[in-house]
């Protein structure tokens, strides 16, 4: 019966033996290799389990999936970028400034209609004929306003010069109050230099006939120099 329990024992110690032989063959044939924090053998190449899945070292996180330790890896593919379409902004039009024309506006206004007879203060009926040609204006830029005032054959040439040259200024005075810039309008006076009349027209002294006859010649011009605004 001894003999029969020793052959039990020596049995069971070879069995042991081989097992620590084969777990120590096994041992020695593993490496942890910390830097990939696998299990790796004597070749360094990663041991796996029954289903293809490398063995974690136990040092640090759980390594990323790699083909390598995964039959089932699937490799990340990134979705492409999609630049959005830059739509441009419509374009603004730009403000289209008023057009512009050459113009001119001349205008020949009676000594008669603007003053009494041999007189330089404006009638209300001169001022009203004014008054029309300043809203003209609205529609023009002047550039120059030229008034040119002139008178009939009686008198003497300095006193009809003198009174042409007052008539004048006193157009021009009554246009700057209107809003006309003062220096836009040239004045002059040209006396009875300038006649309108023919030389034999009105013949005859000084009477209301040869007064009415001469009325073209007392008269104030008025011509404005510049460029229309289209609207």
């Amino acid at each position: 019966m001894r003999n029969s329990f020793n052959k039990k024992q020596m049995a069971l110690a070879v069995t042991c033996a081989l097992a620590l032989g084969i777990l120590s063959g096994a041992a020695s044939a593993q490496n942890v290799n910390k830097d990939n924090e696998l299990v790796t053998d004597t070749r360094i190449t990663p041991v796996k389990n029954g289903y293809g899945l490398c063995w974690h070292s136990g040092f640090g996180p759980p390594p990323a999936s790699t083909p390598e330790c995964d039959p089932n890896y699937v490799a990340y593919v990134a979705p492409p970028v999609v630049t959005p379409a830059v739509v441009p902004p419509a374009p603004v039009a730009a403000a289209r400034p008023p057009a512009t024309l050459p113009a001119g506006e001349k205008l020949t206004l009676d000594a008669d209609t603007l003053f009494d007879f041999d007189k330089s203060t404006l009638r209300p009926a001169g001022r009203d004929t004014l008054d029309s040609f300043v809203g003209k204006l609205k529609d023009i830029s002047p550039e120059t306003i030229m008034t040119i005032g002139h008178a009939d054959r009686f008198g003497s040439d300095a006193y009809n010069q003198r009174l042409s040259e007052q008539r004048v200024a006193t157009v021009k005075a009554y246009m700057v109050s209107k809003g006309v810039e003062t220096n836009r309008i040239y004045t002059e006076g040209k006396g009875e230099k300038q006649p309108v009349t023919k030389a034999g027209d009105c013949l005859g002294p000084k009477s209301a006939k040869v007064i009415a006859c001469l009325q073209p010649d007392r008269r104030v011009d008025i011509e404005v120099i510049g460029t229309k605004i289209v609207r």
